[in-house]
């Protein structure tokens, strides 16, 4: 499975959260919780819904199913004016990410285990301290084999430089002296 690369812009959204880990998984009640309150948020740019979750930087170097992390049912919208009883506002900030159409049922884990073992480490890419997401379309059947999304990763380059300015950094350095 190949990703595209995108810079997506800041996004405002409206939903709930719930602190949850994955020993205890709470996804269920969350979205449960949102949708009976989903109308009620004015203001919408589409009618596509966003599963957010927010890491603590060590969540992935220290990897244990029993850390918490902070989990979001929402949706993005044009303002944070008129914020419905019950639901909070975020600010995702705009970043570089790695995203992967996935067709599958959202219970199916190997698809995180592609991206993190195989996709990332043979990448030119690092795993970046921002929220990861997943959009969820039209075509986005929760469980169903043939459901349909978006995997957004937040990822930053592992070189800095393109090889021709780091070779111009290597060539001039040698030329200094202590």
């Amino acid at each position: 499975m190949q990703a595209r690369i995108e810079h997506c812009k800041e996004k405002k959204l409206v939903g709930k959260r719930l602190f949850m880990s994955l020993a205890d998984n709470q996804t269920a009640e969350l979205w449960k919780g949102f949708m009976s309150l989903r109308n009620e948020i004015a203001n919408k740019l589409t009618n596509d819904f966003i599963s957010m979750a927010v890491y603590q930087p060590t969540y992935f170097t220290a990897f244990n199913p029993s850390n918490e992390f902070e989990k979001w049912a929402t949706v993005e919208v044009t303002d944070f004016d008129n914020l419905p009883n019950g639901m909070e506002t975020f600010t995702l900030t705009a970043g570089l990410y790695a995203v992967f159409d996935y067709k599958g049922s959202s219970t199916e884990s190997s698809i995180f285990q592609y991206i993190f073992g195989t996709w990332l480490p043979d990448s030119d890419y690092l795993l970046d301290d921002r929220p990861h997401f997943e959009v969820l379309g039209a075509k986005y059947k929760n469980a169903d084999p043939n459901s349909e999304e978006e995997i957004w990763i937040p990822i930053r380059k592992k070189y800095p430089f393109s090889d021709s300015k780091l070779q111009n950094i290597v060539c001039n350095t040698k030329h200094l002296t202590l």
